[in-house]
């Protein structure tokens, strides 16, 4: 039983196998062939493997606890030992093989910690993407489901438990609780959701193959009438070769004195495949001829927004700023821009060829029939916050409509694709077969939009197009891929149809009822007492603009989704005023400021009123990925004020690896599940005099901390997602309550407790760095350096870091967020530095504080302070660059030669243990053995154990690559051979 509510556990109130879910969610970033982020873009997507984990483990009972439904354990045990005889080469966790050999061991066969495991191992297992459509799997997990659901004593009616979702999105959440054998309800303020989990959740589920068929029917339908239209403007070549994708470029006029020449804006010269660009000045024209050759290394004539010049005596670089306001002149220069190349395809093979003539005319003839017809409406230029861009970077360089983000031709091509399905879904819209066919069709043209338009890159390393939405925002693109839209081409109306059938065929199988609805999640239309589960995945504070970003999409399907979905799409632009964001782009309603202040309020709204709809011994997820202390503790604030216990969180690992980010920031790897219940009474109401202890409160957390924090290690989770995960332990001790009261009868506000969370997790984390040391001996600087690098080290990556506005360039908001040493947003940092009882500002010689960032600096930046001004000059920077794996012993070598800081003499020695660990990183890094040697035996420096521990420590901690991580690891490598 939840000890705090007095209801059966769930299995995930328990336990969950997050390393394994983690391993099976990550490779789902990548395009997975039938995922439904390949249907149609939503930013932020959840992974299939962590919703369907996390939905069975949601509603499945903890068949540990004594008060687990008998009917529901013994069915699962029937079901695993089944599993376990029939399946036995899918069973892969320790726990289902144990199951396996005791199958014939009746009294162990009863330990329901070994039935607990497998179920785990079975949920791991079923996570994987190949198995989410394999029967065994998904009929055993059905029958889970029933089985829980019938021994909660529900209706009969309700043949299966509802889970619903106020914040659907994308609608991977509903599509995986139906998968398992729940109903779903999906609901969502914005429009384009709303399409996406109508398809997702109710015709998929309702048509399956039925539905293939008729969108391959009408695909075809399509793509002749649009061949009829279009083909004229995409001619072969003369030798046959099918064109695939045009390279173009921005141009500019050099400004250098008597020049003038016009500047194609290209970012690099390599195509890839051994291909590459070349230049050639044109006197006659004032232009460049550009050509395709093999193996010719070529500068780029663009970087950081300024422009060089590559006309043989010129040279001259246009600034920035000057390039801007050119493009500015011609509204982003998308109508203006040059020809590159083309690539073709000629008897299976592709390759880059020259353009010509034909191509350039082909391209220039093609006029929109109706420009009056196409929609006029503009992109948002106000940034939505400071570390978030949405739609503004490209009204930069003038592009202020949404039809300034393509050319004549690729807006030709919108115009024949949107009239044609305006007519069909006009014609054909009152068959419920033909009407979902078409929806899916809509949405394949989103496709065309979002590849081809001149924000989508040309990516050398995988010889194909890439999207305008390469992340959560828009970029300023130099040089654009435009893809023929009715070829082969990745990108094409061909393959997004094919993408789409993949889609339809994976979930078609999918049986149960689903049902999206328009709908703000503050009033959530389903009855009181109504649903088994909430499971949502709720805005993340100011990271993503969903409204604006949906813009790019809505105001083209306008001209034809009208039709079809008047309710959705009879607005001008998108509903935004009660989306639940922190954004400046953006006001509330009537006119309110969309602020911290107005997320925490109407996120409370959300999730009472979604506690009012679970039954009060159901259970809520809410998912939450944000590494800002403000954002966290305006959702966790909504989360108790909405009447909700937390109960538990897990972190599962959803983000790649090598994601664009600043190295050297925290940034969070994980999506931390929160686990709720309702705080209310066995009626539903809400109970509101249970009163807490503050010194109980704060004599128990510590001691919860300690036992999570060794559990989070185990599963590899460390850093920021560390100290996020630790969040719904400590907060179940807190939001239990109605209010937590002091001696004095004042109330604990929720910032308050959250200050001690972070002391106690902080120091249990300084614990676990420093195992078996003594942390009480170390100085203050060593700690808080200690546990900055750790807070950053999640997965083992740097991460965060606000993006550049376009391919190289900073605007002047994000100068100074960059450069050397590690980054935490200040909050961040002061709440460590205080958990370890330290004082931020008054450690000026490692901090460095500027607006909302602290930054920790970088060994090379402090050597002033560690030697004195009169020994050294200036701190060396050495340019990152590629190095071969050297062995140690060629590493120390190649050190010695590395003369950066010139002849340093032997500094005294530091007044702190990190201070002389960092005089002897740079004594290593210049050289200077001897020197080292004498400061490290003669002067006493490596006489302390406590100089070697924190030694060894800061190895661990800092980053692999980084300059610190090889000077330690260098100091380190003398220590035995110096006599200590």
């Amino acid at each position: 039983m939840n000890s705090v509510t007095g209801y059966a556990k769930r299995l995930i109130e328990a336990d969950l196998p997050i390393r394994r879910i983690s391993d099976h969610a990550r490779p789902e970033k990548t395009t997975v062939h039938g995922n439904i982020s390949t249907l149609h873009i939503w930013w932020a997507r959840r992974p299939h493997a962590a919703c369907r984990a996390v939905a069975c483990a949601a509603l499945w009972f903890d068949p540990v606890g004594n008060d687990c439904p008998v009917k529901f354990r013994a069915t699962a045990r029937r079901l695993m030992d089944k599993w376990a005889k029939d399946h036995v080469t899918l069973c892969t966790g320790e726990g289902l093989q144990r199951f396996l050999a005791i199958r014939n061991k009746p009294s162990l066969l009863n330990d329901n910690f070994v039935l607990r495991q497998a179920l785990l191992d079975f949920i791991a297992d079923f996570s994987q993407w190949q198995h989410q459509a394999t029967p065994a799997f998904v009929e055993t997990a059905r029958t889970l489901t029933a089985s829980a659901h019938e021994a909660t004593g529900a209706d009969a009616t309700a043949t299966s438990p509802l889970v619903f979702d106020p914040f659907a999105g994308g609608g991977t959440i509903p599509l995986e609780c139906m998968r398992i054998g729940a109903s779903a309800f999906a609901s969502d303020l914005n429009p384009l959701a709303v399409l996406l989990n109508t398809v997702v959740a109710e015709f998929i589920p309702r048509w399956g193959a039925q539905l293939a068929e008729r969108v391959s029917e009408w695909g075809r339908r399509v793509e002749l009438e649009a061949t009829a239209q279009l083909n004229a403007f995409y001619p072969p070549k003369l030798d046959g070769a099918v064109p695939l994708v045009y390279l173009w470029a921005r141009t500019v006029n050099c400004e250098g004195p008597g020049c003038g020449y016009k500047i194609p804006l290209v970012r690099t010269m390599d195509l890839g495949r051994g291909q590459h660009l070349t230049l050639k000045a044109v006197a006659s024209s004032r232009s460049f001829q550009v050509s395709v050759v093999r193996d010719a290394a070529v500068a780029a004539t663009v970087k950081a927004g300024s422009v060089a010049c590559p006309r043989p005596g010129c040279g001259y670089t246009t600034p920035a700023k000057a390039v801007r306001a050119q493009l500015c002149a011609k509204t982003g220069g998308s109508k203006d821009a040059q020809l590159l190349a083309v690539l073709v395809e000629k008897d299976g093979r592709r390759e880059f060829r020259s353009s010509d003539r034909r191509d350039s005319e082909a391209a220039q003839t093609a006029q929109i029939l109706s420009p009056a017809d196409l929609p006029d409406a503009t992109i948002n230029p106000i940034r939505p916050h400071k570390d978030t861009r949405g739609l503004s970077a490209v009204t930069r360089i003038g592009m202020t409509r949404f039809q300034d983000l393509y050319t004549n031709r690729q807006l030709r091509v919108i115009e024949a694709f949107s009239d044609i399905l305006a007519k069909q879904m006009q014609e054909y819209s009152d068959d419920e077969l033909d009407r979902a066919a078409l929806t899916v069709l809509g949405l394949c043209f989103g496709r065309l939009l979002q590849q081809n338009s001149t924000c989508a890159r040309w990516r050398n390393n995988a010889y194909a197009p890439a999207g305008s939405f390469g992340k959560q925002a828009l970029q300023v693109v130099w040089d654009f891929a435009e893809i023929t839209p009715l070829s082969n081409a990745a990108g094409s109306w061909r393959s997004a149809i094919e993408w789409a059938l993949k889609v339809i065929k994976l979930n078609g199988t999918i049986h149960g009822t689903g049902t999206a609805m328009h709908a703000a999640a503050q009033e959530c239309p389903l009855p009181a007492d109504s649903a088994s589960l909430l499971f949502t995945d709720p805005p993340y504070f100011a990271a993503i603009p969903y409204a604006d970003l949906s813009g790019f999409f809505y105001v083209w399907y306008r001209r034809f989704f009208a039709r079809l979905y008047p309710d959705l799409f009879g607005r001008q632009t998108i509903e935004s005023a009660k989306e639940v964001i922190v954004t400046d782009a953006n006001p509330g309603p009537e006119g309110t400021k969309k602020d911290d202040h107005f997320f925490k309020t109407q996120m409370a709204l959300a999730l009472k009123r979604a506690r009012e709809i679970v039954v009060p011994e159901g259970l809520g997820i809410v998912v939450f990925a944000d590494s800002r202390t403000e954002s966290w503790e305006a959702l966790l604030g909504a989360v108790v004020e909405s009447g909700w216990i937390i109960t538990a969180s897990w972190p599962i690992d959803t983000e790649h690896q090598n994601r664009t980010q600043a190295q050297g920031s925290a940034s969070l790897q994980s999506s931390i599940h929160l686990v709720c219940r309702p705080r209310e009474n066995s009626d539903g109401s809400l109970r509101v005099d249970t009163v807490g202890n503050w010194r109980a409160v704060l004599r128990e957390l510590p001691l919860r901390i300690h036992e999570w924090m060794p559990r989070l290690a185990e599963e590899g989770i460390v850093g920021a997602d560390a100290i996020f995960a630790c969040l719904g332990p400590a907060l179940e001790i807190y939001s239990r309550y109605s209010w937590v009261e002091k001696v004095s009868g004042d109330r604990v506000e929720l910032r308050e407790y959250l200050e001690q969370v972070w002391a106690a997790v902080a120091r249990e984390a300084l614990s676990m760095i420093f195992e078996d040391a003594d942390t009480t001996g170390l100085e203050e600087d060593a700690r808080l350096t200690a546990m900055w690098l750790w807070t950053l080290s999640t997965s083992g990556n740097g991460g965060g870091g606000v993006d550049s506005w376009n391919e190289g360039e900073r605007d002047d908001a994000d100068k100074g967020k960059a450069g050397t040493g590690f980054s935490l947003e200040f909050d961040t940092a002061r709440k460590i530095a205080q958990g370890l009882g330290v004082h931020l500002e008054g450690l000026g010689p490692v901090v460095e504080i500027k607006g909302s960032q602290a930054r920790l600096l970088s060994v090379a930046e402090r050597t002033r302070h560690l030697f004195g001004t009169n020994q050294i000059q200036e701190a060396p920077a050495r340019p990152a660059k590629r190095q071969k794996q050297l062995t140690l012993f060629e590493a120390l070598e190649t050190v010695e030669k590395e003369a950066g800081w010139g002849d340093i003499g032997l500094p005294p020695l530091g007044d702190s243990t990190l201070d002389r660990i960092h005089q002897a990183m740079v004594l290593f890094a210049a050289g200077r053995s001897e020197a080292l040697k004498r400061f490290l035996v003669e002067e006493g420096a490596g006489r302390a154990t406590t100089f070697w521990k924190l030694a060894q420590s800061l190895s661990a901690l800092y980053p692999n690559g980084t300059d610190e991580k090889r000077w330690v690891d260098g100091v380190l490598a003398r220590k035995k051979g110096l006599g200590f």
